[in-house]
């Protein structure tokens, strides 16, 4: 049966409002919730963008029953390998081992705060040499490791849950399905691509969980359901090959400032109709996912998203 999650977008949202957030979404029914790791906000109009895993930490401690999950973290420049080993070990203690690592080759928006952001084909490289690290740190060994980016003289957890924490790897393209299914006990993706979660779920992923995510702007007024959608998500019809490369939110600004508002409402359902909503979800199901999260853009409007979604958008999708 398919499961479906809230997600904590960390760019549109305060720290506080993010854990309040959470807590009503699972008073609200939802079986988990993702967290968004950035140092930017895409754009300006959305306005925050607090420290993920001190949420994540908060969230564990003020929930009981959702699974949890970072959507995603990259381990390749902002953070050391070892050292997100620690916060996904210490984050799965405190949720009673209720949290799933996900992880991805990241954006230039947050990584480039550090340094120099590389090339595509060197971060996947980075991404491999990070979970060689990982994996074996969550699953409590000692490591030693001496690689092409990354050195770990010795390190060991001495704080992990007794079950490990599972790693999901994020992919949007062939190689780094097949990199999800190297190293991943499940696949991330934001597109309803059947060829990429087929692809991913043949041999041996045969079985590991699909998590996608869908973006939605419910609200009573569809016409403002549309301009908050245009003015806080039109970064999104940049594609993925360039929302890796651009440097900042300045940079999303300029790039996105000729998409239209009919642009963004062919890509997100705007306004109360619940069934709009609920296709958008099914779009994931069909492509072969087994977990969707969805994303209600607007800070101001989660309390009443939330609520919505308790009496209406979850008993529908459970109906699917």
């Amino acid at each position: 049966m398919a499961e479906f999650g809230y997600t904590l977008l960390c760019e549109q949202a305060g720290p506080r409002q993010l854990i309040a957030d959470a807590i009503q979404a699972e008073h609200a029914g939802f079986d988990y919730a993702v967290v968004s790791d950035h140092f930017n906000p895409w754009v300006e109009a959305q306005g925050h963008s607090p420290f993920a895993w001190s949420v994540l930490g908060a969230v564990a401690h003020a929930t009981e029953r959702m699974g949890l999950m970072s959507f995603v973290t990259s381990p390749v420049r902002r953070y050391h390998p070892a050292i997100v080993a620690q916060m996904a070990a210490t984050v799965g203690v405190i949720s009673q081992g209720r949290f799933t690592l996900g992880v991805g080759a990241g954006e230039n928006l947050n990584e480039h705060v550090v340094g120099a952001w590389p090339h595509v084909s060197v971060r996947h490289d980075m991404l491999c040499e990070a979970l060689e690290i990982i994996r074996p740190l969550l699953a409590g060994a000692t490591v030693n490791f001496n690689g092409s980016y990354f050195d770990v003289p010795e390190a060991r957890l001495y704080d992990r849950p007794a079950e490990g924490v599972p790693i999901a790897v994020a992919a949007s393209g062939a190689a780094s399905a097949d990199l999800a299914s190297e190293f991943g006990d499940a696949i991330v993706a934001v597109e309803p691509d059947g060829d990429l979660i087929e692809r991913f779920a043949s041999g041996r992923s045969k079985g590991k969980p699909r998590y996608g995510q869908v973006a939605i702007c419910y609200g009573p007024d569809e016409q403002e359901c549309r301009k908050t959608a245009l003015e806080q998500w039109r970064w999104s019809a940049l594609g993925w090959p360039v929302m890796a490369e651009l440097p900042g939110p300045s940079a999303f600004e300029a790039a996105s400032q000729f998409v239209r508002e009919e642009d963004i409402a062919g890509k997100v359902p705007c306004g109360p109709d619940l069934d709009r909503h609920v296709e958008a979800v099914r779009r994931f199901l069909d492509a072969g996912f087994t977990h969707v999260a969805v994303v209600q853009i607007g800070a101001d409007r989660q309390s009443d998203f939330l609520r919505w979604a308790e009496a209406d958008l979850l008993p529908a999708l459970r109906a699917l």
